[in-house]
This record gives structure tokens, sequence and C-alpha cells, in this order.
């Protein structure tokens, strides 16, 4: 794959500034280094903002209903699990409308790759508060301060049964690249918390602040000890927001464990079935 062979005819209609941009782009040079094509490679998006990004990379791809990307995708991976499927979705998306499914795609350990755009609010639908919003925090459906506090992503991932948990600035092209890299390899589901301004509505958590406020985690921390990553991605703070990978784990994905695709892809296993007397009077 090449950048140019990504292109479709769309152009991007993001507002200028948007973290989506970045995104996009880290996930485009993944795919140019990696390999990633229409023969091995699969996107899922949910609604929001984040979405339009199917509309702008080449590859086969499905937009799901709110919130239910998750399902898609699981459907996707189990019809043929020898796809590489990337799911893209946003923090009201992921945990409004698709809370659910999170959990329980998290805990059966699907081979999948989520990105998170994580705006801190509804973008789309021009600037609600999303369940991750902060505390207090103003917008068209809160003028008076939001109520609520916040979900906190990576600790619901981790605490639900994800194997690999990470969070990346959309600004560094280069590192979230990488990052991409490293959850698509990892054998399990792996979901990525990307802080992606929004330039529009969002005038809390905006490029600034992030590349102010947070920092790469080093060699000395260990994220297979699943105590201290949970306990760190309890941080989120003035210069106190950890990048990298959070939490990683090793067991078996969901679609090893099923007995009827261990060799073979459901998708390229014959439909033609000449023992169905023999099935009936197995079964009944």
């Amino acid at each position: 794959m090449t950048l140019p062979e990504l292109t479709t005819p769309c152009s991007p209609t993001w507002c200028p500034g948007c973290g989506n941009l970045p995104i996009w782009a880290a996930f485009k040079n993944a795919a140019v280094a990696q390999g990633w094509d229409n023969t091995n490679t699969a996107l899922v998006a949910g609604i929001g903002c984040h979405g339009h990004l199917v509309n702008f990379t080449k590859l086969t791809a499905l937009e799901g209903l709110h919130g239910r990307a998750l399902p898609v995708a699981c459907g996707l991976k189990l019809a043929n699990h020898a796809l590489n499927v990337f799911v893209f979705t946003g923090d009201g998306d992921c945990f409004g409308e698709g809370g659910n499914h999170l959990l329980h795609t998290a805990r059966r350990n699907h081979d999948l790759t989520v990105l998170m755009h994580d705006n801190g609010l509804y973008a789309l639908t021009t600037g609600q508060t999303s369940p991750l919003s902060p505390h207090g925090f103003t917008t068209k459906s809160t003028p008076q301060g939001n109520p609520d506090e916040p979900l906190n992503p990576l600790a619901i991932a981790i605490a639900a049964g994800a194997t690999f948990v990470a969070r990346a600035y959309a600004g560094d092209i280069p590192t979230l690249t990488q990052l991409i890299i490293a959850a698509q390899q990892h054998r399990g589901f792996a979901f990525v918390d990307v802080l992606q301004p929004c330039t529009t509505y969002n005038k809390q958590f905006t490029h600034q602040f992030f590349q102010e406020n947070t920092y790469q985690l080093d060699s000395a921390y260990d994220p297979t000890n699943k105590l201290a990553a949970y306990a760190k991605a309890q941080d989120f703070g003035l210069k106190n927001i950890p990048l990298g990978l959070i939490y990683r784990g090793e067991k078996p994905c969901y679609e090893a464990q099923i007995p009827q695709i261990q060799t073979t892809p459901l998708v390229r296993q014959s439909l033609v079935r000449d023992n169905l007397a023999q099935l009936f009077k197995t079964y009944t």
C-alpha cells in the first residue's frame, strides 16, 4: 500500500486543527508500513465526527448504528478472523450508547483494535456533554456546568478485561503511528484512548493543554502489572497525564477459543453439508 492508494475522492470535512486529522494521518502511515489493504483489513466506525474517517480512507469499511460499532466488528471478526479489524469510535459513541458493548467485547477479549477518538463531548451534534466530559464542564446541554462525574476509559477497559490498554495524544503522529501498529499486533482486545482536541467546541482540552500536561511513560514502567496499571489509569490532571502502553496482559482471545474456526475462517468453509441425517440423529 502507498498513501495515494489509500486516498478516496472525498476530501476531509473536519474543522481546521481537528484532532481527527492527525489520527487519520497516523492510521494511514501505519497501514502503509504494515501493508494493511483490502485483502487483509476492514474498518468499522460508529456515529460521530470520527466516523468520517472511513469516507477518506480507501479500505473496506462499514459505519454502524450509534454505539454499535463493536458488535458489528465482533461479527466481522468471527466471520473472518484472518482479517485485521479496526474500530473507530468516539467517547460518546463508545461510552454512552455503546458502553454495554465495550464491557462485553473487552471481557471476551475479542481480537480487535479499537481507536477511541476522545474529545470529551459529542462534537458531531455540536458539542453536548458526553460520559467523559469533566465535572462542571459547560456545554449547550449543561449551561450551568456538568453535574456528573466523568467515566475513566482506561480504568474501565482494564477492569472489564481488555488485554492491551493505551493512551495517545493525536497531535504526535509518529508516536501514535507506532502505538497503532503495536495495538494491532497484540493478540486480543486492544483499546487505545486517543486524546483528540475538538477545536470548535472544547476550549478546555486543546492541543496546547495536552502538549503541556502529558508525558510519555518510560522503560521503568511495567505495563504487565495490572494493579499498577489500574492506579496509573487514575492519573489525569495538570502535568500528570500519562501516554503510552498502560496495561498489557496475555490470555487467549475469543476467536482462538471457538472450535468451528480453529483451522479455517468461517468465510472459507463450505456451506454444503452431506451429513444432515446424522446430525438430526445425534441431536434428537
